[in-house]
């Protein structure tokens, strides 16, 4: 099986399992899932650190499990809510001003307090969403197919017609075009997302292109800590997707953005 197939076939059995996931089990089984991805996506996060001691690795992923435990537990108060999640915006603003000056080294603690800021706002954005006015699902799900669609375009874009390098530090194969690409791809979700929803499409198109704008960060951001780690993939999880990180990388800088929006803002 060639390795575009194998994305394919892969990508299809992730999302089924996370249609089962949203709309056949039980919202609490659903939270719980998601919490499993986020530790596993700490383990590999870890790696990212050049840290080889396995009971050092469990240390980190216990300490982000510890964070989310106690996070999770204000999930009714906004005000922390709130504050998390820009503190989540505030750090992928600082990321990209750091994308555009690598190569720099990255300590290890700066690199764990990196992973924090990563993982944690995004992990509370994605269980707000989750639990949100009923229709919580639904609302992941647009996410998620609007990062999915900008990664996509920018993919097929950036093969077709790529030439001018976006940051070729971090990652070389990414162009301009290519975002451009991923920026139309998530607009057609966007307008197909609002109709299904029934929500505005005036909000909904702008908020998608913003999201997807971010999830280049996200991306950048994940593939400057794997550069700076000599890693190519950050797990081998997934067959030609590569480990969890390389799959929600995107998704981790657009959670935050997404979930203000719509759970504290109101605006769909």
């Amino acid at each position: 099986m060639g390795k575009l197939a194998q994305r394919v076939v892969t990508a299809i059995a992730l999302v089924a399992g996370l249609l089962v996931m949203f709309f056949l089990l039980p919202t609490v089984a659903g939270a719980g899932i998601l919490g499993l991805f986020v530790l596993a996506a700490a383990w590999e996060w870890a790696g990212f650190l050049s840290i080889g001691s396995i009971p050092v690795r469990l240390g980190y992923v216990l300490l982000i499990a510890l964070l989310l435990g106690l996070s999770v537990l204000q999930i009714g108060n906004p005000v922390y809510v709130q504050s998390v999640l820009w503190a989540g915006l505030a750090w992928w603003v600082l990321a990209f001003l750091w994308v555009l000056k690598y190569p720099t080294p990255i300590p290890a603690v700066v690199g764990a307090v990196c992973g924090i800021l990563v993982l944690v706002p995004s992990s509370i954005a994605l269980v707000t969403l989750f639990l949100f006015d009923g229709r919580g699902p639904e609302l992941v799900l647009l996410l998620l197919c609007i990062v999915w669609a900008a990664d996509i375009g920018a993919y097929f874009t950036g093969r077709r017609i790529g030439r001018v390098k976006l940051a070729p530090q971090v990652s070389p194969g990414k162009t301009w075009e290519g975002v451009i690409g991923g920026l139309a791809a998530s607009t057609v979700v966007a307008v197909a997302g609002a109709l299904v929803l029934q929500v505005s499409m005036a909000v909904t198109v702008p908020l998608a292109l913003a999201v997807a704008a971010i999830s280049v960060i996200g991306d950048l951001t994940v593939s400057m800590f794997k550069r700076n780690a000599g890693l190519k993939d950050s797990g081998k999880i997934f067959p030609g997707h590569g480990g969890i990180m390389d799959r929600v990388d995107g998704v981790t800088a657009a959670s935050p953005l997404f979930s203000l929006t719509v759970c504290q803002f109101g605006l769909l």
